[in-house]
């Protein structure tokens, strides 16, 4: 399923952001615009803004240095009484919000996290997620932190950190992907979110890409979403599990090829 555009995305990200020439000025760096993902690992949604939209940040040096992206894998989960959580996709979705939340924590720079997440959620993408260990070989990274953080207490308690801060969101999140620019959500519009962060960087020398016939492109929305989502309300819950029936039938469609 995955094309030889999404395999050389790919490719091309991990040598950008681990290239040692990918530096920012002090200026960008004392105005960068905070952009945040609120997201859970087995939305389709979710893994598509991932794979093809967010990738599109580090295309430009400029740009990159203007950002300052934070990632929240929690999503329509929910606690119940006893301190134990559930999941819109079912418990391989716990898992992989768990492992995405570790390897945030185990290596904080956006550089060392990214590249990993974004190769758990192309396999995602691709209806190969119980592939998802494979990451740590195509990125030459040790598995041993992502391992011990899930299979402790530290897991439990970076989820429940994600619990906290998607639940305070003001105003809340209706579904997911759910984007927020300097604390504004863009609702429908989130795939337009290159053209919000240009709007909203006061910085001086703006990043090539930020012309004004670019941030024309943004235009008014009512909050109602008319992209894909995966909502959080209880109407939701059949579909979530047809459509985790369906990746599982991908899964295994693709464990056979």
């Amino acid at each position: 399923m995955a094309s030889s555009t999404t395999t050389f995305s790919f490719f091309f990200l991990t040598l950008f952001l681990f290239s040692p020439s990918h530096s920012s000025s002090d200026n960008n760096n004392n105005n960068k615009v905070s952009l945040e993902l609120y997201y859970e690992s087995l939305c389709p949604y979710s893994a598509n803004f991932i794979v093809n939209y967010l990738p599109q940040i580090f295309n430009d040096d400029e740009l990159a240095s203007i950002v300052d992206l934070k990632l929240f894998p929690w999503g329509n989960a929910k606690l119940r009484g006893n301190g134990t959580f559930t999941c819109q996709h079912g418990e391989y979705e716990c898992l992989l919000n768990t492992v995405e939340a570790c390897a945030i924590d185990a290596w904080p720079q956006l550089s060392n996290h990214f590249p990993f997440i974004y190769c758990v959620e192309d396999l995602v993408y691709q209806g190969k997620y119980r592939k998802w260990e494979s990451c740590f070989e195509k990125l030459d990274l040790d598995s041993k932190p992502i391992d011990q953080c899930y299979h402790s207490e530290r897991g439990k308690e970076l989820e429940l950190l994600y619990a906290a801060e998607t639940d305070n969101l003001q105003p809340p999140h209706e579904y997911v992907p759910w984007v927020v620019v300097d604390g504004e959500p863009l609702y429908e519009d989130y795939e337009n979110f290159l053209s919000y962060i240009c709007k909203a960087y006061k910085g001086r020398n703006a990043p090539g890409v930020c012309t004004q016939a670019y941030l024309n492109t943004i235009r008014k929305v009512e909050p109602k979403n008319k992209r894909g989502a995966c909502y959080k309300e209880r109407v939701t819950s059949t579909l979530a599990k047809i459509w985790s029936t369906i990746l599982s039938w991908m899964n295994y469609l693709g464990d056979a090829i």
